[in-house]
Order: structure tokens, then C-alpha cells, then sequence
């Protein structure tokens, strides 16, 4: 049904076709749930390197982070707003890129094979409903163009699901 069409390349093309990919994946359904299990998947399936995909949503009542939707190995349950990556993406409402995490301050090892990670927060009218968290075995996975492209990306998502 879906497919990317080229072999990444951390290109435009690349990055077009994944958007195309992932809002037709959310076309007509209303479900958030439904609709980030299916995102995160196709981000694990579709984008080489990756050894988490995952969401992480805000929780008001409790004031931290909860885990959504995501393909990979058990991951940590609940985040405060003022640790790890996630939590930095959270609270600064922006997009964070980490080379290696263990040059990070404070960041949370759910898997000690991951090395580098991409947190992008999901954003709808100034409001942080949570974050995208992607995390890679290797060391500077992640380019500034693949932090542009999933950061417009995931903004595009945002004002759809939310």
C-alpha cells in the first residue's frame, strides 16, 4: 500500500516522500492513538538506523511525559518536562538534536544502544502536546537536514492530529 520511493539519501525527494507517505497514513482517521502508532512504524520501518520510534505525550494532570505509540525495545514510562532529551524538546518547544547522548547533561538511557537521537515537539497553535523521539545505535545519525525535514514534517502532522 505504502512505500518510500527511493533509498534514503537524507535528500528532498526523500523527505517529500515520507511526508506524502505519512499523512496519506492519517487521511480520514481521527483517532491520535491510531494515527501516531502508524506514524511511528512507518519512521522505524522506513528510516534506516533506527533503534527506537517512538511518542511521548504530555500529560496534564500528572505533569511530565507519558509513552504513546512506538516500535522498538521497552522504553521509560514517564519523562519529567525537565530531563533528558525529550524533556528539553518538551519544555523549549523545539526540536533537539543530539550527536551522542552521552555528551547530553542529564540524558535518560531507556536503551544503552542508542547513541544519538532526534526529538521533535509536536506543536499545535504555540501548544506542546508532546514529542516524536527518534533514536539511533550509531553516533551522529541524525544530519541538520534530517532535523529541518522531520521538524516541518512533524509540524504539517501536528495541526492535522491535534
Amino acid at each position: 500500500m505504502f512505500h518510500i520511493e527511493s533509498v534514503f539519501d537524507d535528500s528532498q525527494k526523500y523527505y517529500d516522500s515520507l511526508e506524502r507517505e505519512l499523512m496519506g497514513l492519517i487521511e480520514g482517521e481521527k483517532n491520535l492513538i491510531a494515527n501516531l502508532a502508524n506514524i511511528s512504524s512507518w519512521i522505524y520501518h522506513a528510516y534506516p538506523e533506527l533503534n527506537w520510534s517512538g511518542f511521548y505525550l504530555w500529560d496534564e494532570s500528572d505533569q511530565e511525559l507519558v509513552l504513546g505509540p512506538f516500535q522498538g525495545k521497552p522504553a521509560c514510562i514517564r519523562i519529567k518536562a525537565t530531563r533528558g532529551v525529550c524533556g528539553a524538546a518538551y519544555s523549549k518547544g523545539e526540536t533537539v538534536r543530539v550527536d551522542d547522548v552521552h555528551a547530553f547533561p542529564g540524558h535518560i538511557a531507556c536503551d544503552a544502544a542508542s547513541l544519538s537521537e532526534l526529538v521533535v515537539p509536536l506543536k499545535k497553535n504555540g501548544k506542546v502536546y508532546g514529542v516524536l523521539d527518534l533514536d539511533s545505535p550509531k553516533t551522529h545519525r541524525f544530519s541538520a537536514n534530517a532535523e529541518r525535514e522531520f521538524t516541518r514534517i512533524m509540524n504539517k502532522i501536528s495541526e492535522k492530529i491535534f
